[in-house]
């Protein structure tokens, strides 16, 4: 495996994120879900724009030039998944702050099926995916200043 650093960002596995890319390509864009999506295996690209954690589960809103999608990683899910304790996406997400480049693949759930609620908010605001896999392909510093379009 190698590593590239490119400015602040550090670009890390790039052997695995090859094998990510070529194995897992891109079926929607993050603004793009909807409750019709329901049940479909997705992968998604983007960069991290917000993160938070709740009771043992990790929400991220991940976001891509056509908007946010919500993504959650849990214990739960990873051993749904199959996957060994801490060998799972979602000990990988711990990892995960904002503006960390990443791709994930899971499927998407109605946010109230687990308990949540929407948020009218937002087109997506219906749904998120619980993250089954988990690839970072940057890390990046806190940025100085929030990037998104509403800042005030």
């Amino acid at each position: 495996q190698s590593s590239i650093v490119v400015g602040p960002a550090l670009l890390i596995h790039s052997d695995a994120m090859s094998k990510f890319i070529v194995e897992q390509k891109r079926t929607h864009y993050c603004g793009d879900l909807r409750a019709a999506h329901v049940g479909q295996k997705v992968v998604l690209f983007g960069w991290v724009a917000g993160r938070r954690d709740l009771g043992g589960r990790i929400f991220i809103d991940l976001r891509d030039r056509s908007g946010l999608s919500q993504v959650v990683f849990g214990p739960d899910i990873d051993k749904r998944m199959g996957q060994a304790e801490g060998q799972g996406a979602h000990t990988q997400a711990d990892a995960l702050r904002s503006e960390f480049c990443i791709a994930i693949a899971g499927t998407v759930v109605l946010r109230t099926a687990s308990g949540g609620q929407a948020n009218l908010k937002l087109a997506t605001g219906e749904i998120e995916v619980e993250a089954s896999e988990l690839q970072i392909f940057s890390r990046a510093d806190t940025p100085p200043f929030q990037i998104e379009d509403d800042v005030e």
